[in-house]
């Protein structure tokens, strides 16, 4: 641990004098197989060493706890007193005599004492236990039944006392050494160490059985290390078996060069001389086409290889795989259906780059080197698409199997919805330290601070919207304003039963024509139903443009009125009240002034400009979001004849075919 760097800033002077006495960090783990071995060796009930809690400490210590262990000293008491009882029963049935009197005696005295404290103590316990041994004599006669019964009453005694003042097991030092010898291995990756697609092999030789490499060439040597060893091939013998004529002549001169020095480097010239017009030994260029056969051979089972495994979790393509040895330099080419034309890997998407280095490193060192690891992976797959996001998600799925993996990640594609219950958010609190919560609806730090939680409402967004545009009637809108007001006016028609929908319909905003077009051709792409455009008065120019894009609508034609936005489809007494509530400072409230019929936007907007308001940028929104909730939690109700009929005009207009 760097304490510049781990300790908090704010506490760095007072943790740097006692680190001893800080916890850094506090984790729980079922005990699982262990916790018989453990229950054992504590003394302990196995159903309470079923988890143990580990805390680390700044000065690298460890602190054990088990949450489950409680100390039973009710049932120790009663156990007592119940021993107690059954002698003094006991006692009666003997014959009188000076012990069994004494006996008697004492055991009346302990119960009396035993049963009127509010309070029995492990040394209360211990004192009734020394007084039934100090009554035993040191030579008792043979035959006496009173000998048998006060002896098993002070074992009883003596056990209960043992249990009352058991220290707690997870303090003793054999239990927190057996516990930390049962800790996972932590293995954290933020680098992957992308492959390139062009390698050259004496590098890598070389870089294999290094230690001084930073961390990105080390990052990639280990993944050509890995790459090498899932394949069955040796970057070693790849080099080997390239070599030609000159590269095997070469490397003899060379070694009888360093061993012989001067003379053999002249040894060397000699023979090159009259090497000159001689040719090379046939048998030796048949071991070395051979090699370069053998070496082909290899590469192309290897490649065959990876296609096949990759498969098994890559689902965005049938990717190919192939590699090629040229002399030192080694390359992999990559091809699929859509592009049948072999492609240098580092020229395909950084996607595919990261998910094929990503592959080959959890999924075969997982298989050794990874053996009881908890695998913490930094923001992973953030280079793929959401789709591939996606499976990627799947990938962890089986990683899992064999090692419980912990990642971060901002991408609601990597939120998996039908597993929150395994979520935790992580944000920065309000003292500003880090917290990690399982309830996903926690505030984080001001209102401002919500990160963590739109990921998750993102990523159960997505999950809703593919359900729910499934079948649906979509129906495009000019902004979130319309969305809501509109999602107001199916909700409260279909409660009254004054409109029942064939297929639901799902209302999506969007902003401008150019955005009309392109949302009504992925709809049109995705969806059964032919999108629905409805726009507004102020829409009315758009409606040209967006004419061939999908079924257009103009609310002023549905509501048979002119200069009409969706405010005017509710009752203006209950919006200028709720327009009163956003703007609390005109002296004349715009429920004074309101009128029936007339355009509420131009109203609103001629009131605020009198009063000397300046209405915020989406104040219609705002209110908006008052009126659903007022008018929801109402119910259908409050509305009038004329306000249901011409909704539900409204609503048959945008379900109809």
């Amino acid at each position: 641990m760097q304490p510049t760097s781990d300790y908090p800033k704010a506490l760095f002077a007072t943790i740097r004098n006692a680190p001893e006495q800080f916890q850094f960090i506090t984790a729980e783990f079922d005990t699982g197989r262990e916790a018989a071995r453990l229950a054992e060796l504590a003394r302990i009930p196995l159903a309470q060493a079923g988890r143990v809690s580990v805390a680390r400490l700044y000065d690298g210590s460890y602190r054990i706890a088990f949450p489950d262990y409680r100390l039973n000293e009710d049932g120790a008491v009663a156990t007592a007193l119940s021993a107690l009882r059954l002698a003094r029963t006991d006692l009666d049935s003997m014959a009188t005599g000076p012990l069994r009197d004494a006996a008697c005696k004492l055991v009346d005295a302990l119960l009396e004492e035993l049963e009127s404290s509010a309070n029995v103590t492990g040394n209360d316990l211990r004192l009734a236990r020394n007084a039934v041994a100090a009554l035993i004599p040191e030579d008792p006669p043979a035959t006496s039944q009173v000998i048998p019964l006060l002896r098993d009453l002070q074992k009883t005694l003596g056990q209960q006392m043992a249990a009352m003042l058991a220290p707690d097991p997870a303090a003793r030092d054999d239990i927190r050494r057996a516990v930390i010898s049962c800790l996972p291995r932590f293995v954290y990756y933020s680098n992957y160490g992308n492959l390139d697609s062009e390698i050259y092999l004496p590098h890598v030789v070389d870089n294999m059985d290094r230690a001084d490499l930073g961390a990105k060439e080390s990052a990639k040597a280990r993944t050509l290390r890995v790459l090498f060893d899932f394949v069955g091939v040796q970057a070693q013998e790849i080099l080997e078996l390239g070599r030609d004529f000159r590269d095997i002549r070469d490397a003899a001169e060379a070694r009888m060069i360093a061993e012989k020095g001067k003379a053999g480097l002249m040894r060397s010239l000699l023979m090159r001389a009259r090497a000159q017009d001689q040719q090379p030994d046939p048998a030796l260029l048949a071991r070395i086409a051979e090699a370069k056969r053998t070496r082909s051979i290899l590469l192309q089972s290897a490649g065959t290889k990876l296609t096949a495994r990759f498969a098994d979790w890559w689902k965005q393509g049938d990717y190919r795989f192939r590699f090629e040895a040229d002399g030192n330099h080694f390359r992999i080419w990559v091809a699929d259906a859509r592009r049948p034309q072999e492609v240098e890997l580092e020229h395909r998407s950084t996607g595919l780059q990261w998910f094929l280095s990503f592959f080959l490193v959890f999924l075969h060192e997982a298989e050794g080197a990874h053996d009881n690891c908890v695998l913490l992976l930094d923001e992973p797959g953030h280079s793929l698409h959401p789709l591939a996001q996606r499976d990627l998600s799947a990938f962890f799925e089986g990683l899992a199997l064999k090692n419980q993996i912990l990642y971060t990640t901002h991408s609601p594609f990597l939120v998996d919805v039908d597993r929150l219950a395994r979520a935790r958010k992580v944000f920065v609190g309000r003292d500003g330290s880090t917290r990690v919560s399982g309830d996903l609806l926690e505030g984080e730090g001001s209102d401002s601070q919500r990160g963590a939680g739109f990921a998750v409402r993102a990523a159960l967004n997505l999950a809703v919207a593919e359900v729910s545009m499934g079948g649906a009637q979509p129906v495009l809108v000019q902004s979130r304003v319309e969305q809501t007001y509109l999602s107001v006016i199916k909700t409260l028609s279909i409660a009254s039963g004054q409109f029942v929908p064939p297929r639901d319909m799902v209302f999506a905003p969007a902003c401008g024509a150019g955005v009309m077009q392109v949302m009504a051709r992925l709809l049109s792409e995705t969806q059964t139903r032919t999108p629905k455009l409805l726009l507004d008065g102020s829409g009315n120019a758009l409606a040209t443009s967006l004419a061939d894009s999908a079924e257009l609508l103009l609310l002023s034609d549905i509501a048979q009125r002119q200069d009409i936005t969706v405010e005017d489809l509710f009752p203006p007494a209950e919006l200028a009240a709720q327009l009163d509530r956003v703007e609390r400072r005109p002296e004349r409230l715009f429920a004074d002034t309101v009128v029936a019929g007339r355009p509420f936007v131009a109203q609103a907007l001629a009131w605020a400009e009198a009063e000397g308001i300046a209405l915020p940028g989406d104040w219609r929104l705002q209110l908006a979001e008052r009126v659903r909730h007022k008018m929801l939690d109402a119910g259908p109700t409050r509305l009038s004849d004329d306000t249901s009929a011409q909704w539900r005009n409204l609503l048959e207009g945008l379900a109809g075919d």
